[in-house]
């Protein structure tokens, strides 16, 4: 792992160099760089620069204790792009991160070529939003690492995801400093996606997890994306990129072959 310094705040990132195209990956909600360890080793091989980055607050950047708004976040990986001269990267984003870089795509136009978003509330739909309340004041809570595990356990997998993965993913995300867990989901509630309303411009894909209940509000994720393309796992939860990477990898790799990238 290595880091960067930026005024005073340690953010880490895993970069496995090379000449090729880069690509950022970027982590969700209490997570780290590891959640993306099949897709690293995937585009590394296939000869991408691939970069894969601990948001602050999270794994092992600093960890300050301030607001964790969604734009923080995406100021952070612009500035990371363009401090390790990325280019034109491809960005790929899981749950909160595909918010982080729909974000950072719409406030900085001309810095990435292509999105993906892996399963991500960009648009929250309005029983989720009505959830929140309750689910924040459980977070506050002494108990705050039994009320995380008890929600994602619940909202986050599905029957046929692997016991073991969901165990580990349980107590990884435990370990996220309580408060890092309140103030970034308070940003994910507060997040808003008219950001994009001028359009954006560059490929994108959403990647759906095999859920009963949508993450996204797909329709107005529509009418702000035009040009999505749109793809669903077979038999995965929320960690759709874990749990069935070769999945997630074809249709990431067929994204990018049918944008010219």
């Amino acid at each position: 792992m290595r880091s960067l310094d930026r005024d005073g705040v340690a953010l880490a990132y895993r970069d496995t160099g090379g000449e090729g195209r880069s690509v950022v990956l970027v982590h969700g909600w209490c997570c780290d760089h590891t959640y993306f360890a099949p897709q690293v080793e995937h585009f590394a091989r296939l000869g991408y620069r691939v970069v894969a980055v601990d948001l602050r607050g999270h794994g092992r950047s600093s960890a300050p204790r301030q607001a964790y708004a969604m734009h923080a976040f995406a100021d952070d990986v612009a500035w990371m792009c363009e401090s390790l001269d990325l280019g034109k990267p491809i960005l790929i984003g899981h749950s909160m991160g595909g918010i982080v870089c729909f974000d950072l795509v719409a406030r900085y136009p001309g810095l990435a070529a292509a999105l993906v978003m892996l399963d991500a509330a960009i648009v929250l739909p309005l029983e989720a939003r009505a959830a929140i309340p309750a689910f924040l004041d459980g977070l506050r809570d002494k108990n705050y690492r039994d009320v995380l595990q008890a929600y994602v356990g619940r909202a986050l997998f599905v029957p046929t995801d692997d016991a073991a993965v969901k165990a580990d993913i349980l107590s990884k995300m435990a370990g996220t400093a309580q408060h890092v867990m309140l103030a970034a989901f308070e940003g994910l509630r507060d997040y808003d996606p008219e950001v994009a309303r001028k359009g954006l411009m560059i490929p994108a894909l959403y990647v759906a997890a095999d859920e009963p209940v949508a993450r996204s509000d797909m329709a107005r994720l529509r009418e702000l994306v035009p040009q999505l393309h749109y793809g669903r796992t077979v038999g995965s939860g929320h960690f759709c990129q874990i749990e069935v990477p070769e999945q997630v990898h074809a249709m990431i790799d067929r994204f990018l072959r049918v944008s010219g990238l």
